[in-house]
Formats: C-alpha cells, sequence, structure tokens
C-alpha cells in the first residue's frame, strides 16, 4: 500500500478528494481534518439542543455534535447531492438534507444554535447566506461561524479579490466576518485557531507546515513531514482570542436579535 492510498483504521472514504472540502481517514489529509474536527470539539458542550449545521460536508462534523449529547437534534444540510447521499449512509442518526444554503428548506426559528464551518468563503452571496442563517434560528439562538483567516490562508490578497484557492469566492478577515454577522446578530465572541505547542516546535526545526505540504505530493514528503502529518490530533491546534488577526481560521459566535 502507497502513502497516497493509506487510510486510518476504521476508516474508508467513499467522497473523492478534490481540495475542496476535507475527509476524515487519509493519512494526508489529517493535518486538515484536525484543524477543522478542533472546533468541532470546542462546540459539542457549547451548543443548544436543536442544531443545523449549513454546510455539511461529508458529515463527520455533525455527527460529532450529536455524539457529545445523544438526546441533541442535529440536522445537516449540504448542496452537493454526492456529499448529502454519502451522509445520509453513513450517519444514519443524522438529519441529513440537500438544499442551498441561501434559501434553507426550514420553518423560521426551527434551530437554536446554526452551525457553519469552513464554509461562508465558497459562498457567492454571504450575506444572503447569513440572512437565512438568522431567520431559521430562533431569537437569543446561537450562530457560530469558522473560516479560514484571509490575513494568514492567502497573504497578499486584498479584501475584495479572488482568493488564492480556487474553490473560494471570498476570503474574509475578522473585521469584515465581524461585520457580516452583525447584520443578524450580537457578536459575543471572536477567537481564533493556533498551531499547538508540538506543531510549533516542528515548525521552529523544519519551517512552515503549510507550505511543507504543499510544496509537492505526499509521495514525496520526507519522513519527518510525513510522521507528523499521519500523527497529528485535535490536541495539536488551540483557540482562543489572543492575535486573532495572525491566526490560521478565524470563529465567531453570534447571538440572534
Amino acid at each position: 500500500m502507497t502513502g497516497d492510498e493509506r487510510v486510518f483504521a476504521g476508516h474508508s472514504p467513499a467522497l473523492t478528494l478534490t481540495g475542496e472540502r476535507t475527509l476524515p481517514g487519509i493519512w494526508h489529509e489529517n493535518y486538515w481534518f484536525r484543524r477543522h474536527e478542533v472546533v468541532y470539539r470546542w462546540l459539542v458542550d457549547r451548543v443548544g439542543p436543536r442544531v443545523l449545521e449549513a454546510g455539511s460536508g461529508e458529515g463527520y462534523g455533525a455527527q460529532a455534535l450529536l455524539d457529545g449529547a445523544p438526546d441533541r437534534r442535529v440536522v445537516a444540510v449540504d448542496y452537493d447531492d454526492a456529499a448529502a447521499r454519502h451522509s445520509n449512509r453513513r450517519y444514519p442518526d443524522l438529519g441529513v438534507v440537500r438544499g442551498n444554503l441561501v434559501g434553507l428548506p426550514f420553518r423560521a426559528e426551527s434551530f437554536d444554535t446554526v452551525v457553519s464551518l469552513q464554509t461562508v468563503e465558497h459562498l457567492w452571496d454571504q450575506p444572503g447566506f447569513v440572512a437565512e442563517c438568522a431567520r431559521v434560528c430562533r431569537r437569543g439562538g446561537q450562530f457560530v461561524v469558522s473560516t479560514p483567516n484571509r490575513l494568514t490562508f492567502s497573504p497578499g490578497v486584498r479584501r475584495g479579490e479572488k482568493p488564492l484557492n480556487p474553490f473560494h469566492v471570498n476570503e474574509l478577515d475578522a473585521e469584515e466576518l465581524v461585520d457580516l454577522l452583525g447584520s443578524a446578530f450580537d457578536v459575543a465572541a471572536v477567537l481564533g485557531v493556533r498551531h499547538g505547542p508540538r506543531i510549533t516546535a516542528w515548525e521552529a526545526e523544519h519551517g512552515d507546515l503549510v507550505a511543507a505540504q504543499l510544496a509537492g505530493p505526499p509521495a514525496g514528503w520526507a519522513a519527518p513531514l510525513t510522521d507528523l502529518v499521519a500523527a497529528l490530533t485535535a490536541d495539536d491546534f488551540l483557540i482562543g482570542p489572543d492575535d486573532v488577526d495572525g491566526s490560521l481560521d478565524l470563529l465567531v459566535e453570534g447571538c440572534r436579535r
């Protein structure tokens, strides 16, 4: 089995890895998966009893929120038909719906919490998306959004310019994200995702970890990079309010007015 074919025990991804979304169980995708997973872990004890994940992708995050409280109702919605069908097969305890994120197929005030992680950057109508999330969220309810920090994810790309990632329509800095949510939500927290001590120590010796992964295909990675990426867990990432502009990803929590 080659390096590119290896999967972690217990996983057999059915979706194709295209670069648009991360998938669990693929060793060379593990950095990105864990960088996303840490936000779900942060959320699991903070969300309400009726949760919508808007832009659920493979479905692992919505399932994690359900696992954290089995009596919680978690509904996942994604525009991609293959992703929605896959999620329904793999996570049968979820309610998975195919739907447009700027025309959510739910009644007003149906949810206590709306979660959307690493999705808003893919959308053409970002204000329309926030308005729809506000519509389906009860008054006083919670909206949590994460997105790559444009300042670090696409350095040199200015506000409104086309991102470097071909799957992203518009990337945001913290001020832009707060302004976007402010149309319908009172912002309660602005946080950032950062590398933890193990990654920081590795980078001090070997250089930027993201750049190292993007420099060539996984089959050609040197042993120190391969070993680190395959071993990473969500514990290797930190979430907090310090130096948000220098963070990897932005995490903003709002309260529905």
